[in-house]
């Protein structure tokens, strides 16, 4: 018996077509925006009415129908031209909208969801805070009862589509009281922007992703209804580990295609490129590079479709989340090290997409997880 890794029909045609959008559409325009530190309205509107923000959700709240593999399709092809792009579907998917829909009521379903899964807005997860960092859980954002509603206190760093004009929402865990043993109660609770006491700091000055909103929030007595907490109270810690547990496997998707990104444009400026009188492509020492690279990028597209295909299968995939997450973030890195290498002088000009990749890729090391804690995760796994 042999496994068949091939994608079925269906989703043959959404890579197909995710991967035309991204080089007729994303590449001619994205280095403009990523020069001036701006957000791709157009583009992501575009990717709104191609129906990517719904990719994974019921076709009763506005989704496509799918699931974590037909995401992860899209954001691989996505990333091989731009990670900007890439995160915002990915942070607005996997982070934004799919906690409502794991987590939410009815209600707080119909409300949002279909408006998240049309990209007519942007949802954001306000997790990260200034003091904690890999240490989700010493949470310092707090929530008090009064009444009928929640009064939220603290500020969050490091929050992906939390401040475009698109941005409706923000899920913020927040400590709601204490457990017998003292330790916090985090719940997880919907914070509608513009809401009176919610300020969206300015754009960080970002090494890469430049393209894509990240700002740090502040909450001074933000009044919510009592009925935007999600799930149930103190279960946002739990909500959360869930969450980053698959938005592992949609930033393992985007780091491959980043991987084969580079591979990609290295492949192709190999051919075109000469020196000495041929092209640096007929370089044994550049052929070795380019297989290395492809090899890297081929074994972090089978660690991320198994890492989904588990989780669309109600299989156990922490371990292979936090597998493909820490294997494919490094490959990323690498990858876009090598590429830079092979295209010498014009790898480190911006008019060359392998300079944007190298300043791109760094944070896959970092975001949803550093490459420490996904090591700390697996040998959890392991029984230690």
């Amino acid at each position: 018996m042999s496994l068949d890794h091939r994608l079925p029909d269906e989703l043959e045609e959404l890579r197909r077509t995710v991967e035309a959008f991204a080089h007729d559409v994303v590449a001619p325009e994205i280095g403009a925006y990523y020069e001036q530190h701006a957000f791709p309205y157009d583009i992501v509107r575009q990717m709104g009415q191609m129906g990517l923000f719904g990719l994974p959700f019921p076709e009763e709240y506005g989704g496509m129908g799918g699931d974590y593999l037909a995401l992860g399709i899209a954001l691989e092809e996505l990333a091989r031209v731009d990670s900007s792009v890439a995160i915002t579907l990915e942070a607005g998917v996997s982070l934004g909208a799919m906690p409502v829909y794991r987590f939410g009521t009815e209600e707080q379903k119909r409300e949002w969801l279909p408006k998240l899964c049309s990209g007519e807005l942007l949802g954001a997860f306000g997790l990260t805070e200034p003091d904690g960092g890999s240490d989700a859980g010493a949470t310092r954002t707090t929530a008090v009862r009064d009444g009928d509603d929640w009064v939220i206190n603290g500020s969050k760093c490091f929050i992906t589509n939390s401040g475009t004009d698109i941005t409706g929402l923000v899920t913020v865990t927040a400590v709601t009281g204490r457990k017998a043993d003292g330790s916090p109660e985090i719940s997880a609770i919907i914070v509608p922007s513009g809401t009176p006491g919610f300020t969206v700091a300015a754009p960080y000055s970002k090494v890469g992703w430049n393209a894509s909103d990240t700002r740090e929030l502040s909450f001074a007595d933000v009044r919510v209804p009592a009925g935007n907490l999600l799930g149930a109270e103190g279960r946002g810690y739990a909500q959360f580990l869930r969450t980053l547990d698959e938005g592992r496997i949609a930033i393992a998707a985007l780091a491959t295609g980043l991987a084969q990104g580079c591979v990609d444009e290295s492949v192709k400026y190999a051919k075109e490129r000469h020196a000495f009188g041929r092209p640096i492509g007929a370089n044994q020492a550049i052929q070795f590079k380019l297989a290395d690279m492809e090899l890297r990028a081929h074994t972090s597209r089978l660690a991320w479709r198994d890492a989904a295909s588990r989780l669309v299968h109600g299989e156990p995939f922490k371990k292979e989340a936090a597998l493909a997450k820490l294997y494919s973030s490094t490959v990323a890195v690498d990858n876009a090290r090598e590429a830079t290498q092979i295209h010498g002088g014009y790898g480190f000009m911006n008019e060359y997409p392998v300079a944007r990749m190298w300043r791109d890729a760094k944070i896959l090391e970092i975001g949803e997880g550093t490459s420490e804690v996904q090591r700390m995760l697996i040998a959890r796994e392991l029984g230690f």
